[in-house]
Formats: structure tokens, C-alpha cells, sequence
């Protein structure tokens, strides 16, 4: 049976990535590691009573000491890293984000090579590890491409990317990181990327509170979508399924306009009754998106099996009812800053 550890495992991917890992009778034990203790992200997985297979860790990924003491302690046959500043707060503390995305990072990568039992560790990174779009003139952007992060998140991430490369020259475990984009859907709440989350979420309010909530789309141009199940779904395979060497992975997602995704949610909250609430737009002068779109994914669809792609319109469909349902009995998290 498998034990695996967890960094950032109460955030938005971490909570469904221990949803979907749950389903597998390979998984013995979940040591979750977290900041905040607080189990409420993934209570919208697992429902109140969580599975007696989890267990928590108050641990912050900047104490690099701590990390080993509890490390050493779990012995883990599996690592998943999701533990990291999102973009705003890296922009805005340059020397935390350092030390937590870049020195946690390393600070778990140097523990990791001292376990006996290590079988395979998977390092959350970003699309933010490319430039702009413009930088690429072909369709179909591979894990190859020239590397240019557009701000001090990706540059983190990038670095993290190294680590993972220099740990599997060391140790030869099985690594994989997994470039990330536009992850929407329910428990997405922070980061640069969750606008498209609060448009949904705006919706939903709206309809509570019997008034449409008007949203700005604070940027414009394509986006490079993820629902979050799928995003679940891909970390627990790459976890769980027979690799061999190190891999970075552009993750399965879908490249639209922007505009081509505000005019899906708009019909599927008409299709649900809602549409008098869909009051959607870009802001006037919005910048362009900063991260890149038209990312491929043929690499990581040969390599590991049944990743999931969910259609934008069932990923939207599926989100809308479920903030409805939490903006009914109180629990959906939504404040008009967020637009």
C-alpha cells in the first residue's frame, strides 16, 4: 500500500487530487501537510466525515527543518509538491515567494533523496514557466519550447522544474512536473487565474440574492482552460501510474477566446434557468492575458492513460450547479473584490 505525502493538500488542486487518489485501493495513508490546518477545501470533496485514510500535518514549507523531522517521520513512497504562493502574493513578497516556492522546494527535494522508499515525486509547475504567446509563432506549443517566464511566479516554478531534474539525476525516482494553466471550477478561489472561477461564482450569487451580479473579466485575448476535476484527475495518474525517468507535462486543456468562454457560461446558466443573472464582460482597457494559450498536449496523453478532458460547456455546466447549490446554504465564498 502506498503512503503518500502532500504539500498544499487543503488548497483548490490538492483537495481534488486527494479526491481522486482516494479512489484507488493502491493508497494506504495521506499525510496532508498544510499551513492553515484547515480542512474546509476539502470537505467540498469529501463531504464532512473525511476518510479515515488522511491525516494532517500543520507544517509550513518555508521551515526547512520541520519539513525534514516530518518527512523522515511519513517515509512516503509518494510526494506530490502542490505547496506554493500563487502569483499575486510572489509579485507582491518577492522574498517569501523565494523562500517558500523556491527554497521549500529545494528544502523537500534534498530531504526526498534520503528516503528509502521513495517510488515517485510529482512537482505541481505552471504554464507560467513559458513566455507570451507571441513568443511562438507555431500552433501547439510543446514542453520543449523556449522558456521565459513573464513574472516572478514563473520563474519559481522554473526553478522548481530544475530541482526536479537535478533530484531524478541523483536518485533516478521517477519525477514528473505538471505545467498548469487556467484551472477553473468549484474550490478555485485565489491566484491571478480565478477570474474565470468568480464569473461562474458571480452568477450563482445573483441568483440567490435575486439580482445579477455584473463581472469584468479583468484581462483579455485566450486563456488555456482546466477544469478542476481533470486537474485532479491528472495528478493522482501521474502519481499512481507506472512512469519511469523525468518528464515535464503540459496538463490536457482546451485554448478558447475569452470572449468565446464568457459567451459559453451565459448559455449554460440559460440552459439552468440563470441567464438573467449572467451579467458578463471584459473590463474596458483590460491588458492581454499574461500567461500562454495553445498549449499541446500530445505528450502526456502517450505517456500516461485515460487523462480526462472535460468539454467546457459540461465543466461550466457542471461548476454553475454546484455554486448554486453552495450559494443556497451559505457556503460559497464570493466577494464583489474578487471581480
Amino acid at each position: 500500500m502506498h503512503t503518500l505525502f502532500i504539500t498544499g493538500g487543503t488548497g483548490c488542486i490538492g483537495s481534488v487530487t486527494i479526491y481522486k487518489l482516494l479512489q484507488s485501493k493502491e493508497v494506504g495513508k495521506i499525510v496532508i501537510a498544510t499551513r492553515s490546518n484547515n480542512a474546509e477545501p476539502l470537505k467540498l470533496w469529501l463531504g464532512e466525515d473525511l476518510e479515515p485514510r488522511i491525516e494532517f500535518v500543520k507544517l509550513d514549507v518555508a521551515d526547512f527543518k520541520a519539513i525534514e523531522e516530518v518527512v523522515i517521520k511519513v517515509n512516503p513512497t509518494h510526494i506530490i509538491h502542490l505547496g506554493a504562493y500563487q502569483s499575486p502574493d510572489c509579485s507582491k513578497y518577492h522574498i517569501q515567494g523565494m523562500e517558500i516556492n523556491t527554497g521549500g522546494t529545494m528544502a523537500l527535494f534534498d530531504i526526498a533523496e534520503k528516503l528509502p522508499n521513495l517510488k515517485r515525486f510529482v512537482f505541481a509547475s505552471s504554464a507560467a514557466v513559458y513566455g507570451m504567446r507571441a513568443m511562438y509563432p507555431n500552433p501547439g506549443i510543446t514542453e520543449d519550447a523556449q522558456l521565459a517566464p513573464p513574472n516572478h511566479y514563473g520563474i519559481w516554478k522554473l526553478g522548481g522544474e530544475h530541482l526536479a531534474r537535478l533530484f531524478y539525476d541523483n536518485t533516478k525516482v521517477p519525477t514528473v512536473c505538471l505545467r498548469i494553466n487556467t484551472t477553473y471550477g468549484k474550490g478555485r478561489d485565489k491566484g491571478k487565474t480565478s477570474a474565470p472561477t468568480n464569473a461562474l461564482k458571480a452568477i450563482a450569487m445573483g441568483s440567490v440574492e435575486g439580482k445579477p451580479i455584473p463581472f469584468e473579466m479583468p484581462y483579455q485575448g485566450r486563456e488555456n482552460y482546466h477544469f478542476v476535476e481533470d486537474v485532479g484527475a491528472h495528478f493522482a495518474a501521474c502519481a499512481l501510474q507506472p512512469f519511469e525517468g523525468f518528464g515535464a507535462f503540459n496538463i490536457k486543456g482546451k485554448t478558447i477566446a475569452i470572449e468565446e468562454f464568457l459567451e459559453i457560461v451565459k448559455q449554460q446558466a440559460e440552459n439552468l434557468g440563470l441567464g438573467k443573472f449572467a451579467k458578463l464582460s471584459i473590463a474596458d482597457g483590460a491588458p492581454p492575458n499574461l500567461f500562454v494559450s495553445d498549449l499541446s498536449h500530445e505528450k502526456i496523453a502517450r505517456t500516461f492513460k485515460d487523462l480526462p478532458l472535460t468539454p467546457i460547456e459540461e465543466g461550466v455546466r457542471r461548476s454553475l450547479v454546484e455554486f448554486k447549490i453552495m450559494a443556497e446554504n451559505g457556503s460559497l465564498e464570493y466577494s464583489k473584490a474578487e471581480s
